[in-house]
């Protein structure tokens, strides 16, 4: 084990209850608590509820797999969850395209999995601490305090108030955005804007052409998009994600009926949900897209959604929550290693998740539009564009670049396609805009 030492290079003070705090007992968290573990630092990692507990993302990428195998999970998830082979995106016709991921270019496993995430995240809490970590739950950071040489948080426990001690803070909280709000932070993304409706049921029917369930389906319908994830159990998780002018039209409607409206909506949907029960509440999240500003600074980093979200069309969540613990794993170790090198770190880590967010984001931004709704449904493998689409599903969008090579060309082909079409792009352009104005007047 490494000898412990304070970021100005001082023995660590008899103060210092652990060298890293971790915020947040979700899979980046989880992940980076158990990456720390092994490289010999002592980690606290605090969770505000218990586990399990219910959480969308319930769909992995091909690119997850080496990180649940880097930290000796994988066979533990491979227990948990449901085989997932690829995504499907529908046709006007009512039929569907299916992107295998056996298809992608560069080094991405062929498959992932589809999980109930609160097995899965207390799989993940419970590994890290059967690798040392002190894992507790039902304890909440109420705030932190920076020092010239450590950080001390402030923690609930049963009423309780106390104090604790770290050389190290990372902010894993996700969607609380812990340190984020109180830095100040974050920054909601008014390029694109959606809110969620969530449930789980049972007896969907499976697409036709893929009587596995093994099959992630996404269905667009005039005010956003649908999922169908088969979970296992002979459980679906079925939602919707929506424009904020579609959601002016609720006018005071519970969960369930604005669910079951919505889904009348949705192709193909009615036949899916035929002899479907809904066997969890209806839930109902807001305000989906966001950032901070910063990534890092002395002594703290944020990883996975409490830097930033995105819409989860491409069901990219875990996967950035697992890999920026991966790359924070790092930055944390050598600074507290080196702390001359903490800031050279922390661009680094800045630089390279920023460009791989802005490749998801590319795609998110522009998938209801008519252009990428036309290339989705009739992909062509010219110069293999498909594969590098493939590839990007399934979350290869950071180093390879022989991918990154394809995604510039299929940009290139979306543009020229756009221009093809110019009557559909316009059209686009201006109700992106009339939603953004419906959502500054509802505020």
């Amino acid at each position: 084990m490494p000898e412990p030492r304070n970021l100005d290079g001082n023995h660590e003070s008899p103060a210092c209850d652990c060298d890293v705090l971790i915020v947040g007992g979700g899979p980046g968290g989880s992940t980076l608590a158990t990456l720390l573990a092994r490289r010999g630092w002592r980690v606290t990692l605090l969770d505000k509820a218990t586990h399990p507990r219910f959480h969308i993302g319930e769909s992995l990428l091909p690119a997850n797999m080496p990180i649940f195998e880097e930290i000796g999970a994988l066979e533990k998830l491979r227990a948990l969850g449901r085989l997932k082979l690829g995504a499907d995106f529908p046709r006007d016709d009512g039929s569907y395209y299916t992107f295998r991921f056996d298809r992608a270019l560069g080094g991405t496993p062929p498959y992932s999995f589809q999980v109930q995430r609160g097995e899965m995240d207390q799989m993940l809490f419970e590994h890290a601490r059967e690798h040392g970590v002190d894992a507790r739950e039902q304890v909440k950071v109420v705030r932190v305090e920076f020092d010239a040489r450590d950080v001390t948080a402030q923690i609930e426990t049963g009423g309780s108030t106390s104090g604790l001690r770290a050389r190290y803070l990372v902010d894993a909280s996700g969607r609380d955005t812990f340190l984020g709000k109180q830095l100040k932070l974050v920054e909601r993304n008014d390029q694109h804007q959606s809110a969620a409706l969530f449930a789980h049921y049972r007896d969907v029917s499976y697409n036709p052409d893929d009587p596995g369930g093994n099959i992630i389906s996404v269905n667009r319908f005039a005010h956003g998009w649908a999922w169908f994830i088969p979970l296992p159990g002979g459980v679906t998780s079925v939602g919707c994600v929506c424009k904020p002018g579609y959601l002016k039209t609720r006018q005071g409607a519970g969960n369930e009926d604005f669910m079951a409206r919505t889904l009348a909506l949705v192709p193909g949907a009615a036949v899916r949900m035929a002899h479907a029960t809904r066997v969890s509440p209806v839930r109902f999240t807001g305000n989906y897209s966001y950032a901070c500003r910063r990534m890092a600074g002395p002594r703290w980093i944020l990883i996975g959604d409490a830097w930033a979200f995105l819409d989860p069309v491409f069901s990219s969540g875990v996967f950035l929550a697992m890999y920026t613990a991966r790359k924070a794993c790092d930055v944390v170790d050598g600074a507290l290693r080196e702390p001359a090198r903490e800031t050279a770190l922390q661009r680094r880590y800045d630089k390279h998740l920023r460009r791989g967010y802005a490749r998801f984001a590319w795609f998110i931004y522009r998938f209801n539009s008519p252009v990428m709704k036309r290339l989705f449904a009739q992909p062509r493998n010219v110069m293999q564009v498909e594969q590098g689409v493939i590839s990007m599903l399934a979350g290869d969008v950071f180093d390879n670049r022989l991918v990154l090579s394809k995604l510039r060309i299929f940009k290139t082909i979306y543009a020229i396609t756009s221009v093809m079409n110019l009557r559909q792009w316009v059209a686009d352009r201006l109700d992106r805009r009339r939603q953004n104005r419906m959502r500054v007047m509802a505020e």
